[in-house]
C-alpha cells in the first residue's frame, strides 16, 4: 500500500504564519502526501507552494464549529475555490443534527457539492459530539446529498477518531465513499487500526513523524 498517500498533512492552528504553511507543504512535497489541509486564508499560499507536485490543496469550511449559515458556507466554498481548493472538508451544523433534523443536514451539504462539482467534498461529522444514532443519520445524509466522504472530526472539540466511529461509518456508508479519520492519530499503529476499521483518508499533523518511524 501507499501508505503516504492516506495523508492528509494538517496545519490548522489559528496562529499558524506563513513560514508554517510553506513548511507543511514542502514536507508533503517530500512524501507526496495526498493533500495539505489549511485554513481558506492559506489556500492562495499552499497553491503556490505546491506548483509542481500532485500533492492536493484541501481546505475547511463552516470550521470548527460547523454553526455558521448555509448562504456563509456556500460563499466560504466558492472563495476557497477560486483561490485553489481542490477539496473541500465541511463541518455539518451539529445542532440541527442534535435536533435531528436531517432534512436541513442534507439540504445543506447538497448545497455545498453543488458548489464544489467534480472536487471531493468531505462532511466533518464531529462524532464525539454525537450519538450512534446520529452518527448513522448524518453518513446517510452525507451520501444522499452525493458527498464523497464523511470524516469523523475537526480535532478541535472533545475528542477525535475512535475505531467504533470510524467502524460505524463505513458500515453506513458503505464501499462506495471515503471514510477519513482525523483527530489524535499520532502514530503508524493508530493510522493503521483507522484504515483496518474502514478509513480511505488520515488526517493527521504528524504525517512526517509517522513517515520516519517507517524507515527507521
Amino acid at each position: 500500500m501507499e501508505f503516504n498517500k492516506y495523508i492528509d498533512h494538517t496545519l490548522l492552528k489559528p496562529n499558524a504564519l506563513d513560514k508554517d504553511i510553506e513548511k507543511i507543504c514542502n514536507e508533503a512535497k517530500q512524501y507526496n502526501f495526498k493533500s495539505v489541509c489549511v485554513n481558506p486564508c492559506y489556500v492562495k499560499l499552499a497553491k503556490k507552494t505546491l506548483t509542481g507536485s500532485d500533492v492536493l490543496v484541501c481546505t475547511v469550511i463552516g470550521f470548527p464549529l460547523g454553526a455558521t449559515t448555509t448562504k456563509a458556507k456556500i460563499e466560504e466554498t466558492k472563495s476557497a475555490i477560486n483561490d485553489g481548493a481542490d477539496e473541500i472538508d465541511m463541518v455539518i451544523n451539529i445542532s440541527r443534527t442534535k435536533e435531528h433534523d436531517y432534512q436541513y443536514l442534507e439540504k445543506e451539504i447538497s448545497s455545498i457539492k453543488k458548489v464544489c462539482g467534480e472536487r471531493t467534498l468531505k462532511v466533518i461529522l464531529e462524532t464525539c459530539l454525537l450519538s450512534d444514532d446520529e452518527i448513522v443519520a448524518a453518513c446517510l445524509a452525507s451520501k444522499n446529498a452525493g458527498a464523497n466522504f464523511v470524516k469523523t472530526s475537526t480535532g478541535f472539540s472533545t475528542g477525535g477518531a475512535t475505531i467504533h466511529a470510524v467502524t460505524l461509518m463505513r458500515q453506513t456508508v458503505g464501499p462506495e465513499m471515503g471514510v477519513k479519520a482525523s483527530g489524535g492519530v499520532h502514530n503508524f499503529q493508530e493510522a493503521m487500526a483507522m484504515i483496518t476499521a474502514g478509513a480511505t483518508r488520515i488526517g493527521a499533523s504528524s504525517g512526517v513523524a509517522i513517515m520516519k518511524s517507517l524507515n527507521k
